[in-house]
């Protein structure tokens, strides 16, 4: 079996954090966070490395790649926009803002035939996640498999964030996976507010997913399958989005996947906010000091 492929997904609008996720450097050297999920997934034993972007971003992009880490390895892309995999009528007029995850993932559809995992652009696993996630998908199972994090340990301070809580049963696999658009802190706890009005309180233990995936190329066909039945409720709707929560959900509802839960001691950090910036920085320069990477990821 060869080496499973890192799928980044880095198509997102990005709307609350005001910039460009993909490019906006972390590390001292002027590493972006992405480099040190490819540094620790590289290390783990993933082989190629496959982003999704938007077709705004592809000369930015192709730069940054070239100039920070272009001589080490070739990152290859693949274009999420909204007209693929839908008819003409099925796009409202206007429509620029991409389908969502599950449509990204599907992007690389014909680009992945091997193992792969998934992961956002603008979060921080920890080396031990990847390889976490790469023996799961090196042990040759069917099964798919979600990284669980602790809801309070994924907050932002800024403001609230959309965070998918994990239902596992005794076994360690999914029973479900529930998406929660507006979840915030509130003391020593944390709540939802949903678009209606109704509040959810939330203990902060919760286990949540942070979209590091793992899955087999037979999600693919079922992507594609749940994604059809989305667009046939929602074409219209110029904001909706069709994400891997939801998706992974109906599937596990239908008997049709199995997903292993996997855990890691690593402390997950991200950008959602432009203010969740400076944070990153100061988390990456703590683990330059303890020896975890070095001063310059690419020398």
């Amino acid at each position: 079996m060869g080496n499973p492929t890192l799928l980044i997904l880095a198509g997102g609008a990005g709307s609350r954090y005001g910039g460009r996720k993909i490019i906006d450097p972390v590390g001292p050297s002027g590493e972006t966070l992405v480099e040190y999920s490819i540094h620790d997934a590289r290390r783990a034993g993933f082989g190629r490395i496959v982003f999704v972007i938007r077709k705004d971003v592809e000369k930015a992009f192709n730069e940054m790649t070239t100039a920070r880490f272009g001589r080490h390895l070739k990152a290859e892309y693949v274009v999420q926009e909204p007209g693929k995999l839908t008819r003409p009528d099925q796009v409202p007029a206007g429509r620029t803002k991409p389908w969502g995850t599950t449509h990204a993932i599907l992007m690389a559809a014909s680009t992945i035939h091997e193992p792969f995992g998934v992961i956002n652009v603008g979060d921080f696993y920890g080396a031990e996640s990847y390889r976490a996630l790469a023996a799961h998908l090196n042990s040759g199972t069917s099964d798919y498999s979600v990284m669980g994090f602790v809801l309070r340990n994924t907050l932002s301070p800024f403001g609230s964030v959309a965070r998918a809580i994990c239902h596992v049963n005794e076994n360690g696999y999914l029973d479900r996976i529930v998406e929660l658009k507006n979840v915030e802190r509130e003391g020593g706890h944390a709540q939802n507010i949903d678009s209606e009005g109704h509040e959810t309180r939330l203990s902060g233990d919760e286990v949540v997913s942070m979209n590091m995936w793992g899955f087999t190329p037979r999600v693919f066909d079922q992507l594609r399958e749940q994604f059809q039945k989305f667009l046939q409720v929602h074409s219209a709707d110029p904001q909706a989005e069709c994400i891997i929560p939801n998706t992974v959900n109906s599937l596990l509802l239908a008997g049709q996947a199995r997903v292993k839960v996997l855990h890691s001691g690593e402390s997950w950090f991200g950008i959602t906010y432009g203010e969740d910036h400076s944070r990153a920085v100061e988390n990456v320069r703590r683990l330059i000091e303890a020896g975890c990477y070095p001063k310059k990821l690419w020398g």
